[in-house]
């Protein structure tokens, strides 16, 4: 179940494992989704484009204070 968290005007997308970003974010959108790595942090652009960060975070509370400060810079 997807949540969405929103800080400054930015929808900070929380995905379930299996969950696709392109079927739940839209531009501007900021994604965080998990797997057995870590919690990683995705930004999505124009025409769906993703970028993301080089390394996931240890935990789910890492990546949200990460979302949110990149939300507070604009993404």
């Amino acid at each position: 179940m997807v949540t969405v968290v929103k800080h400054r005007k930015v929808n900070i997308v929380v995905l379930e494992q299996g969950e696709e970003i392109g079927g739940h974010c839209r531009e501007g959108d900021i994604a965080i989704l998990t797997d057995d790595a870590g919690w990683w942090i995705k930004f999505v652009g124009a025409d769906g484009h993703v970028d993301c960060y080089g390394d996931p975070y240890p935990s789910y509370n890492e990546a949200l204070w990460s979302a949110k400060a990149a939300a507070e810079f604009g993404t």
